[in-house]
């Protein structure tokens, strides 16, 4: 990405990341999606490819997923993580081809993802298939990072910030309450979006 749009990127999210200490305010969906707004828009700017096309597709269905969890938090969870899981399938399919390595990492996030469900099994009711139907794209979307041919620190970075700021949102959700969880969560996810584009598009244009 251009330096211009990374500053301006981070200058919309941390509004939106510190707007998540005051009450809930009229439109803070619109906030929340501005900085995915701006990735989008820096991404159709470019002669895309096939693969990227369907990258650029992870972006919108990620912006829809955020308008649905903020837009109403507790009736529309599960359209919020339909949206995030075909956004993450998106993002795997754009890593193709990949190259089957690493089987190391591939045993630790395995490891992670059991100890993620061990803590949330009993808790997760209803919602039990569909989030492990979600964590297990998002695993998979984090290994491929790694064993992609297109693997670069940041797109691994970017692979590893989504699985954090997820991980936290189900703690806070169904497990306890985080303090100020919203924060960690927003940081975590905005600096997600933000190294998957430039790990997988460049610095610039």
């Amino acid at each position: 990405m251009t330096a211009n749009h990374s500053k301006l990127y981070f200058v919309l999210a941390s509004i939106f990341i510190f707007s998540t200490f005051a009450a809930a305010y009229p439109f803070s969906w619109l906030v929340k999606i501005l900085p995915m707004l701006l990735l989008i828009s820096f991404c159709l700017m470019r002669k895309t490819s096939k693969a990227e096309k369907v990258f650029i597709a992870g972006l919108m269905l990620s912006t829809v997923g955020d308008f649905v969890l903020d837009f109403d938090r507790e009736n529309w969870f599960i359209y919020g993580l339909g949206s995030f899981l075909l956004a993450h399938l998106c993002y795997l399919f754009s890593l193709k081809p990949v190259k089957f390595k690493r089987l190391g990492i591939v045993l630790l996030y395995a490891l992670y993802g059991i100890g993620m469900l061990v803590l949330l099994w009993p808790v997760l009711g209803e919602l039990l298939i569909p989030v492990v139907i979600y964590m297990s794209v998002l695993l998979i979307m984090g290994i491929a990072t790694f064993i992609s041919a297109k693997s670069n620190v940041w797109l691994v970075l970017g692979g590893l910030s989504f699985i954090a700021s997820d991980s936290l949102l189900g703690i806070d959700k169904f497990y306890m309450t985080i303090p100020n969880g919203g924060f960690f969560i927003m940081i975590s996810y905005y600096f997600a979006q933000y190294s998957l584009v430039r790990g997988f598009f460049g610095e610039s244009e």
